[in-house]
């Protein structure tokens, strides 16, 4: 353990709990992993008990308790990624390397694994480097990264040309043609006033832009009603696969953020807030707090807000650390409270009960966005786009099958038909909307329009043509929700689980009708039972595929009855040639 550098991490933050998982992300960047010597010195430092210190670490999937490779290689294993050949290319990076994936080589410079959707849906595929992305990987690509890390060249003397993501805007509305100076907004809430502000968002119908569509100004209102020194967060955890358009937000629309964040602030009588940062966007972090600083010189963040000594409200970011359960809004706080990120049991919810018991709004990027340039422009103007229940407009994160993928902004009500053929999408025979927790439809179904009245979304809008097999899509989306549960709850832990293990049998060929009848039950117990909406939705990706492609799952049906997933016979050859015996009573008899 570095002693000098840990004890430099601890003193930057102060003895407070709340701080763990900051701290502990710290520690990972800079030693590799979090050694037990450097998890007792957080937990004395903290006041927190070693085991709760420990359990944080091993719940997140980039902290680990292991030693990991001076450089740690994640390739993204999200469904656009596979797509482009991401199993491939990883393969060929480990040859270069000589290491084995999900393996530290021996003379531990390299690890190599996979991690979830990384944000790159629309240029990969993307890996991590120690948190820094790389987009568009390739065979040339990969064998210049492995040059440098069998160099041992650091990765801040890396080639810039390596790291650049570009932004790839390929339509816009109201809210990407927005020419907001900084502090329009804050000042256009001042002029009118608060109330009147705050009426504005209500008026407007600003329905949350994650996916749940709770109308913004009910939960703001929710919020300055509930007594209590209150906070604001910004939920920049977008962490659901095929969804991008924060990130592009976040590089290029950081002041509108900021704003519509500072107007929610005056709007609840709050101080105090937070944006939430993906792990997988660490690489923003030093831009973000630039702006920050910007802001504060300006007198647009802090104390003394535009010349006021009785307004203030100033901003701090917290880093995730890999964990897709922490976007959901409970789960979100709790890491923010340095604990592991699973979902709280509501009421209450977090508008009277949030971040240390206090009354929080929790809103993500692009609703933050939408409310700065309401608060400008007004109800009227917001209304005059979308329909009556989906006011406004919407980022779409388009990627998969299609020539220009990107952000598009639309007003809502448009159909997906109109949306494929601005991406230039031809032959496509399905498209994912909202992610997998969303709904899959073919096309029969691209007459459907974007909106709360009939497909909604949190933005993700993956295509895929007549080469794709919806089986495979289905199958790594089950893959994904048994890794992301957070292992809280006994049905979701174990049901997605099960559902991943049925799906594997079925790509195994032991699939027979009797696996399909128990997906269904198990959607059911999920619904029913889970502990939250990742639970409540794993079984939608393969019930969707399964209803409206079932020849993708009927092609792989061998039995009509029941089969075991393990082959016993089959896993008796090798003692069979080893004896020299292949007659009938060297087998496994199936009964009849």
């Amino acid at each position: 353990m570095k002693l000098g550098s840990m004890q430099a991490i601890l003193e930057r933050h102060p003895h407070r709990a709340e701080r763990l998982v900051q701290i502990l992300t710290e520690v990972q960047a800079d030693q590799g992993w979090v050694s037990p010597e450097a998890a007792e010195a957080v937990a004395d430092w903290t006041g927190l008990p070693l085991a709760r210190v420990q359990g944080v670490i091993g719940f997140y999937a980039f902290l680990s308790g292991q030693p990991q490779g001076r450089y740690r290689v994640l390739f993204a294993d999200n469904i656009t990624d596979r797509m482009q050949g991401s199993q491939a290319l990883m393969r060929h990076l480990c040859e270069k390397l000589w290491v084995e994936p999900g393996k530290v080589s021996t003379d531990g410079l390299v690890s190599v694994d996979i991690t979830s959707c990384t944000g790159l849906c629309d240029q990969g595929p993307g890996l991590l480097v120690n948190g820094r992305a790389i987009p568009l990987a390739s065979h040339a690509r990969l064998d210049r990264i492995a040059a440098l890390i069998l160099g041992e060249v650091p990765v801040a003397q890396w080639p810039a040309d390596l790291f650049q993501i570009d932004d790839l805007i390929r339509r816009r509305d109201r809210l990407l043609d927005s020419q907001l100076s900084p502090g329009d907004a804050i000042q256009a809430c001042l002029s009118r006033g608060m109330e009147f502000t705050l009426a504005e968002i209500d008026r407007s119908n600003l329905r949350g832009r994650g996916g749940a569509g709770f109308p913004a100004g009910r939960k703001w209102a929710a919020c300055r009603d509930a007594p209590g020194r209150r906070v604001v967060v910004c939920n920049a955890d977008e962490g659901e696969p095929g969804t991008f358009k924060d990130r592009v937000l976040l590089n290029r629309y950081a002041d509108l953020l900021i704003e519509g964040m500072t107007v929610c602030a005056l709007t609840i009588g709050a101080a105090e807030g937070f944006i939430y940062l993906r792990g997988e966007y660490r690489y923003l972090l030093e831009a973000l707090e630039q702006t920050l600083a910007e802001r504060r010189s300006a007198g647009l963040l802090g104390a003394n807000l535009l010349g006021r000594p009785d307004l203030a409200f100033d901003l701090e970011i917290r880093l995730g650390a890999g964990a897709y359960v922490c976007g959901e809004e409970s789960a979100l706080i709790e890491s923010l409270e340095g604990k592991r990120g699973i979902p709280r049991s509501r009421p209450p919810f977090p508008v009277t009960h949030g971040y240390l018991g206090r009354p929080t709004v929790v809103n993500n990027v692009e609703t933050f966005c939408a409310a700065a340039l309401i608060a400008l422009n007004g109800a009227a103007w917001w209304r005059e786009a979308g329909t009556a229940q989906s006011t406004g407009t919407k980022l779409l994160s388009v990627a998969g099958d299609c020539p220009r993928p990107g952000i598009y902004e639309y007003p809502f009500g448009v159909s997906v038909r109109e949306v494929l053929a601005d991406c230039g999408a031809q032959d496509t025979q399905a498209v994912q909307i909202s992610g997998p927790s969303g709904v899959c439809i073919d096309a029969g179904e691209f007459h459907r329009r974007l909106g709360f009245e009939d497909l909604p979304t949190a933005g993700a809008f993956t295509v895929f043509d007549h080469s794709r097999d919806m089986f495979e899509v289905a199958r790594n989306f089950a893959h994904f929700f048994a890794h992301e549960s957070c292992g809280f709850c006994t049905p979701c832990r174990v049901g997605t689980g099960m559902l991943k293990n049925v799906m594997d049998k079925i790509a195994a060929g032991h699939g027979t009708p009797y696996d399909l009848a128990e997906i269904e039950r198990l959607d059911t117990v999920l619904r029913m039972s889970a502990h939250c909406g990742l639970g409540h939705t794993a079984c939608n990706p393969t019930l969707d595929t399964l209803r409206r492609f079932r020849p993708a799952y009927a092609k792989r049906m061998k039995h009509l009855d029941f089969a075991p997933a393990f082959d016993l016979d089959g896993a008796l050859a090798a003692a069979r040639q080893m004896t020299g015996r292949d007659d009938a009573g060297a087998h496994i008899r199936e009964e009849a």
